[in-house]
């Protein structure tokens, strides 16, 4: 029986990246996304080409139902491939950024960013610990804006910040089961999620920040959660490891 993962967002950018960095370490895989089908079927596919297993899974997590219709259907696919409901890694990893400072923010907005950041992937923790098998992780996917001001971040750090400060009283509570729970915190990374990372011009600009002097591409920030994932990651927890390169140091 291979170890079994959930990477929530992972039809594109660093959830893919993440997905197949999983399944290079034989972990089977399953591909969340929201609306682009075609996007995880193909991550799916890759996976599935080089040798390993996958599945897709679909529900929207800006929805207030979505952690729940997720994790629903997670459980019959497993029993339906596996025989059992039971996982082994939980990737908190789909979010929804946005700019805006805090005069900018609406109601509906600071719902909508605390629905896929926090609110979702809480309810989604919250139905996995009973599925997770002891020695499982959970790995949840925040921001290096949670300790570097960005004004116009005024919404979505504080979000992430939330998804923090969760992890590190699960950690304490899941260590009787030896489920290590940790948050990993991507700098500027080229991604759809962040455009001005991903132009060359407003590339190089940001990279003057950033001690390795580049942004981040997302296998870098997939190699830390796949260490995390992996044996290797079995005596950390609790921990908010920064993976920007030094960004804003």
């Amino acid at each position: 029986m291979p170890k079994i993962a959930l990477v929530t967002g992972a039809s594109r950018g660093i959830g893919r990246s993440i997905a197949l960095a999983l399944a290079r370490q034989g972990v089977a895989v399953a591909v969340h996304y929201r609306r682009a089908r075609e996007d995880a079927a193909r991550v799916a596919d890759d996976i599935e080409r080089a040798g390993g297993r996958a599945f897709i899974l679909q529900a929207s997590l800006e929805e207030s139902t979505g952690a729940q219709l997720l994790m629903d259907r997670l459980q019959a696919e497993l029993t339906r491939l596996f025989g059992a409901p039971r996982f082994d890694i939980l990737v908190n990893n789909a979010g929804q950024g946005g700019r805006a400072a805090i005069a900018e923010v609406t109601p509906q907005r600071l719902a909508d960013t605390l629905q896929v950041n926090f609110i979702s992937p809480f309810f989604i923790i919250q139905r996995a610990i009973p599925l997770l098998r002891d020695g499982g992780r959970i790995i949840n996917i925040s921001s290096m804006s949670t300790r570097a001001a960005f004004p116009e971040m005024a919404a979505y750090a504080p979000a992430k910040a939330a998804l923090e400060s969760l992890g590190v009283l699960l950690a304490a509570e899941l260590g009787s089961r030896a489920i290590t729970v940790n948050a990993v915190l991507p700098g500027a990374t080229a991604t759809a999620m962040n455009p001005r990372a991903a132009d060359p011009q407003s590339a190089a600009v940001i990279s003057q920040s950033v001690a390795l002097g580049r942004v981040g591409q997302p296998e870098d920030i997939a190699e830390v959660v796949a260490f995390l994932a992996g044996e290797g990651g079995r005596w950390i927890t609790g921990q908010r490891i920064d993976a920007s390169g030094g960004q804003r140091l």
